[in-house]
């Protein structure tokens, strides 16, 4: 007995699951085959007894869904913990070595302050007696000073104030020289500048001879020429 192509179409007809072509196809053959007429007629019936069913009683007879590991996300959730602490640790370390860096730097400045010895303390302006420069000679240009002395145990700390009247005759910039004179006429240069007609000069310097050796202060131009002096003892 030969089998038709179409024995299994009857459930699908029924429920309407062919498609349009494959539905004529099925009907015409419905027209000389009584096998298939038959099947269809004893399945008619399942469209109207499955719309009466509870969709919530269908759970009971169908297999449970299958489940689904949730390995792979505990996985990937692992490793986004893992790398967001590891960020979290580069970052934690690098602050951490940039103030061991600057802690660091810190006490080594302070440990340098610390080791060098303390110099003498560098009198202000203000707090030392200035007295003034007297003339050499009245062809000497216009520059006037005043000097400050403060005696240390290794000295003579020099405070000076120096003027440069702008006058006729002197319209060019000189070399100016400030000396300390010692005992036995040692002299020492404490400082030198360069100066013009209007300018005027604020320096600090120092000489090794203590106020018990100073004896005299000059100020002379480049040439050795005598402008100011000012005797100390």
């Amino acid at each position: 007995m030969t089998r038709c192509e179409f024995a299994h179409d009857d459930g699908a007809y029924v429920l309407g699951a062919l498609a349009p072509a494959d539905r004529a196809a099925y009907e015409r053959h419905l027209a000389g085959c009584a096998p298939c007429r038959e099947a269809v007629a004893e399945v008619a019936v399942l469209p109207g007894l499955l719309g009466r069913l509870d969709p919530t009683t269908l759970e009971e007879f169908l297999p449970p869904p299958p489940e689904i590991s949730r390995m792979p996300d505990l996985i990937a959730t692992a490793r986004d913990r893992r790398r967001r602490e590891r960020t979290r640790n580069r970052r934690r370390y690098a602050v951490t070595a940039l103030v061991a860096a600057a802690f660091a730097l810190v006490l080594g400045i302070g440990g340098a302050f610390a080791l060098r010895p303390a110099g003498p303390p560098a009198p202000s302006t203000q707090a030392v007696r200035m007295v003034s420069m007297a003339p050499v000679s009245a062809k000497t240009p216009a520059l006037h000073a005043e000097i400050g002395l403060n005696g240390t145990k290794w000295g003579t700390e020099v405070t000076m104030h120096c003027g440069y009247d702008a006058m006729a005759g002197y319209g060019k910039a000189n070399t100016f020289r400030l000396v300390a004179r010692g005992p036995g006429d040692v002299t020492e240069q404490i400082a030198s500048w360069l100066a013009a007609p209007g300018d005027d000069v604020n320096l600090r310097g120092a000489t090794r001879f203590t106020d018990a050796d100073l004896v005299r202060l000059e100020l002379l131009r480049a040439d050795g020429t005598l402008v100011l002096s000012y005797d100390v003892r």
